[in-house]
C-alpha cells in the first residue's frame, strides 16, 4: 500500500460516519481559482450545520483553494474533510501565451480541465464508502465537474446537485441563446427586462473548450436541482426566469458564498501591505485594478494600462499578475513595467505581485472603485462590499456579467468594450474609464448605488431574510 493511500485510509477511518448521523455533502470543485473558492466558500455555509462535507480534489488544487481562501481559516471547521486524490497522471503546467491566442480565453488550462477525467474513479469509491455508511450522500459539483460524478446515479442513497459558477443573468441568456422567441412568454411572465445589446458568445470560448463544456452537459440530467451564488436581492427577476424554464429541477440563490462582515486582524504583521497602505488614503478614494487569475496581458496593454492609470490621477492598487497556471505553486513570471514607472506613481498607487486578500480591499473604506475582467466571483464579492465595477470583460462569461453589473444594476460602467477586444485598449480609454468610475457624478451615483444594494445584499444572509431563507430551504431538502 502506498503512503498516500494508507494516509487516506486512516483519514477516512478517522473520519468514519455512523447511520445515526444522517447526511453527508460531497463536494467536487472544477480545479480553476474563481470555482475553488466558490465552492469551498458553500463548504463552509454546509459544514457550520453541523453537517459533514467532504472536499474533493487533487493535492495541487485542494491546497491552493485552502491557501488562497479569504475571510475565514478553511482548517477552522473539523467537519470539513479534504480529500488529497493522488492517483492521478500527472498533467502539463505550461505558461499562458497572450500573443498566440485568437481568444483571451486561457487555453493554456486546459490541460488540468481535462486531467479531471481521472478523478471520477476515486470520487466513485468515496461515495461507495460514505453511502453504506450515511443515511444520504448529497454530491455538490461544479457543473464542468458532471464527467465526474455521474457515477451517483448508481446509489440508491446519493443525490447530485449542479453549481453553476456564473450569474443567473448568463444562465438566463443562455436559455434566449437556445430557446429564441418561446423563452419570450416565460420572460413577460417573470417580469424580466433583457437589456438591449447582450453580447454573443463569440469571442468568449475556443473551439476546444466548447467540446469540453458540451461534453459535461451531457450529464445535466443527473442533477436534481441547481445552487447559485446570487441572491434574489441582486437577480431576482433571472432566478424566477429559470424557475419558469427548469420546471423538473429545484433551484436555489443561497448567495453570496463569501463572507459578509470581516473581522479585523489585530496582529499588524498579519495583515497584508497594501492594507496598510489603505489604512492612510482618503475613504472611498482608491480603484482597485485586477483581472483575476485568468487574465494575461501581452506587454503592450501593460504598458498602456500603466499609464492610463497614471493619467487617470487617481489613487490605485493595481495587482499585476499573470494568469495562474494549472499549478500555482510553480514558476511565475514577473511582468514588466515602463523603466522607472513605480518610482513616478509612488504618491499616486502601488503594483503588488503576490497574492491579495481581495475580499479585504474590497471591504476597506478607502476603496471606492473595481477595475475588473467581471468573474462572476470578483463580482459578487464587489457588490457585498458595495463597490461599483469598471468593466472589462475578457472571455466566457464575463461580457455578459458586464451587462448586468453596467446595464442592468446600475452599479458599473464600461471602461473596455467587449466589441473592442481584438485591439489594443489605448492609456487615454482607460484613464477616462477610470476618472468616470472615481471621478464623475455619473461614478457618485454608481457608488451610491452600489453601497445600497451592498448594504441589501449583506441583510438577506440574516436570520430570516431571502438568502438565508434559500439556504435553510436547501439545507431543509438535503437533510429531509
Amino acid at each position: 500500500m502506498s503512503n498516500n493511500k494508507a494516509h487516506e485510509d486512516h483519514q477516512y477511518a478517522s473520519n468514519r460516519l455512523t447511520p445515526t448521523q444522517g447526511v453527508v455533502v460531497v463536494i467536487v470543485p472544477f480545479p480553476a481559482q474563481g470555482h475553488l473558492n466558490q465552492l469551498l466558500q458553500l463548504s463552509r455555509h454546509v459544514a457550520t450545520r453541523g453537517i459533514p462535507v467532504h472536499f474533493v480534489g487533487t493535492a495541487t488544487h485542494n491546497r491552493q483553494a485552502k491557501v488562497r481562501v479569504h475571510g475565514w481559516n478553511p482548517n477552522s471547521l473539523s467537519n470539513i474533510h479534504y480529500h488529497d486524490i493522488a492517483n492521478i497522471p500527472p498533467f502539463l503546467s505550461p505558461p499562458p501565451n497572450p500573443t498566440n491566442s485568437t481568444t483571451n480565453f486561457p487555453c493554456h488550462l486546459l490541460p488540468s480541465a481535462h486531467a479531471t477525467r481521472h478523478l471520477r474513479e476515486p470520487t466513485a469509491a468515496l461515495l461507495h464508502r460514505l453511502s453504506s455508511e450515511a443515511r444520504r450522500v448529497v454530491v455538490v459539483h461544479d457543473s464542468l465537474m458532471a464527467y465526474v460524478v455521474q457515477d451517483v446515479a448508481s446509489f440508491e442513497n446519493a443525490e447530485s446537485f449542479a453549481f453553476q459558477s456564473v450569474s443567473a443573468f448568463t444562465v438566463s441568456m443562455f436559455f434566449k441563446d437556445v430557446m429564441g422567441k418561446a423563452i419570450e412568454p416565460l420572460e413577460h411572465e417573470a417580469n424580466v427586462k433583457i437589456p438591449e445589446h447582450v453580447p454573443s458568445i463569440e469571442g468568449c470560448f475556443t473551439r476546444e473548450v466548447v467540446d469540453f463544456l458540451e461534453s459535461q452537459s451531457q450529464f445535466d440530467e443527473l442533477s436534481s436541482g441547481y445552487l447559485f451564488n446570487t441572491s434574489r436581492v441582486i437577480e431576482k427577476p433571472y432566478m424566477d426566469l429559470l424557475d419558469k424554464i427548469l420546471v423538473s429541477k429545484k433551484n436555489w440563490a443561497i448567495g453570496p458564498f463569501n463572507p459578509v462582515e470581516l473581522v479585523e486582524k489585530k496582529v499588524s504583521n498579519d495583515r497584508h501591505m497594501c492594507l496598510e497602505w489603505l489604512d492612510e488614503q482618503a475613504p472611498r478614494s482608491v480603484v482597485y485594478v485586477s483581472f483575476g487569475t485568468s487574465t494575461t496581458f501581452t506587454d503592450e496593454q501593460i504598458e498602456e494600462l500603466a499609464l492610463g492609470l497614471e493619467q487617470s490621477e487617481q489613487k490605485f492598487i493595481w495587482v499585476l499578475r499573470e494568469s495562474d497556471r494549472g499549478d500555482v505553486f510553480g514558476e511565475v513570471r514577473k511582468l514588466e513595467l515602463p523603466k522607472g514607472y513605480e518610482e513616478r506613481v509612488r504618491n499616486l498607487g502601488i503594483v503588488v505581485r503576490d497574492w491579495v486578500p481581495q475580499l479585504e480591499i474590497l471591504g476597506h473604506r478607502s476603496t471606492g472603485g473595481f477595475l475588473s475582467h467581471c468573474g462572476w466571483n470578483s463580482c459578487m464579492e464587489s457588490i457585498t462590499m458595495g463597490v461599483p465595477i469598471g468593466a472589462w470583460p475578457m472571455h466566457s462569461d464575463q461580457p455578459r456579467n458586464a451587462v448586468l453589473v453596467t446595464a442592468v444594476l446600475g452599479i458599473g460602467t464600461v471602461v473596455r468594450d467587449w466589441n473592442r477586444r481584438g485591439e489594443l485598449a489605448m492609456a487615454s480609454t482607460i484613464a477616462e474609464g477610470v476618472r468616470r468610475l472615481m471621478a464623475s457624478k455619473e461614478g457618485e451615483e454608481m457608488r451610491k448605488r452600489a453601497e445600497e444594494l451592498g448594504g441589501a445584499v449583506r441583510k438577506s444572509v440574516g436570520e430570516g431574510e431571502v438568502s438565508r431563507l434559500e439556504l435553510d430551504s436547501f439545507i431543509a431538502h438535503i437533510t429531509r
